[in-house]
């Protein structure tokens, strides 16, 4: 995509626009937009905010839902190739990766026994990292096979055909994720402690009764910057180290001396940037595990 024919600026934008498909918009006057009944692919980043917030970001379900089934298929035919015999290099990983999660639930959830807990940290952990070990591939790669494919099935303009393959460098994503471990917390919460414990909880908490205002403000700020943090975290981080990946790609235009710099400073950044996605995954795991566990606590 990086061609003669845009600028680095386009170029940079190009790459950190979602392919979105939603309800187009039409000027009815200058400044004012109403819907024109025509669903579509937005064309440029203007158009896709006009959708509004029911648009849908195809490149990122997408990515997210192949992901998602890979990883139950690995485990699933893990688990169907397991014997007592000598194991399957994949059985071996496969069991590396769930005593992994395994241990790390057993020293970060003392809430009592719930099934649903280690399966859930093993689907966060390893969905998450997958959606973020797609940082490593080429910037150009995947976008530039998408958009001459469009071109050639569809006649579309590639330069108006978005494909970000990194599901974690979107916030519909990460704040996704992280609402619906907002609503197991609520869920737990209530079931564990019942509505009045729950709301006796924010009230009464840290202070005591008689700072009810206060406790009140405090417990809800910190309860609702739970889910917030939670997913921003890990959407800031990776949107960062996409960015760099880009700003790296940017340099192979700018001459073969630059060009093999760039090619050095990716091998760089691409080493260092494993460890990022690992953590980013691991964080996010431990991070629900621990929610989830004061969750099941009651407070006297």
């Amino acid at each position: 995509m990086a061609s003669e024919t845009i600028t680095t600026s386009e170029y940079i934008k190009h790459h950190l626009q979602n392919l979105t498909f939603g309800q187009k918009q039409t000027e009815i006057e200058p400044g004012v937009w109403a819907p024109s009944g025509e669903l579509g692919f937005a064309t440029s980043a203007q158009e896709a905010s006009q959708m509004g917030f029911w648009s849908i970001n195809v490149d990122t379900m997408f990515m997210s839902i192949l992901l998602g089934a890979l990883m139950m298929w690995f485990f699933r035919s893990a688990a169907k190739k397991a014997s007592a015999g000598i194991p399957t290099g994949m059985q071996n990983f496969a069991e590396m990766v769930i005593d992994f999660i395994d241990d790390t639930v057993r020293g970060s959830f003392y809430g009592g026994k719930n099934n649903l807990i280690a399966p859930l940290a093993l689907t966060i952990f390893v969905w998450i990292f997958l959606m973020n070990l797609m940082d490593l591939i080429p910037v150009d790669l995947i976008p530039m096979a998408v958009a001459q494919g469009a071109a050639v099935a569809f006649g579309a303009d590639p330069h108006h055909v978005f494909f970000k393959i990194v599901p974690s460098t979107d916030p519909n994503a990460t704040l996704g994720m992280a609402l619906f471990v907002f609503v197991l917390m609520l869920y737990y919460s209530m079931k564990i402690k019942g509505p009045g414990g729950f709301a006796g909880e924010l009230a009464f908490q840290p202070f005591g009764k008689w700072a009810l205002p206060i406790n009140l403000v405090l417990e809800t700020v910190t309860l609702l910057a739970k889910p917030f943090s939670l997913g921003l975290r890990l959407f800031g981080n990776m949107y960062a180290g996409e960015m760099v990946f880009i700003l790296i790609a940017t340099m192979y235009g700018a001459g073969l001396v630059l060009g093999s710099f760039a090619g050095l400073l990716q091998v760089g950044w691409a080493i260092f940037h494993i460890l990022i996605i690992t953590l980013q995954a691991f964080i996010f795991m431990v991070l629900t595990t621990v929610y989830l566990d004061m969750a099941h606590q009651e407070h006297h």
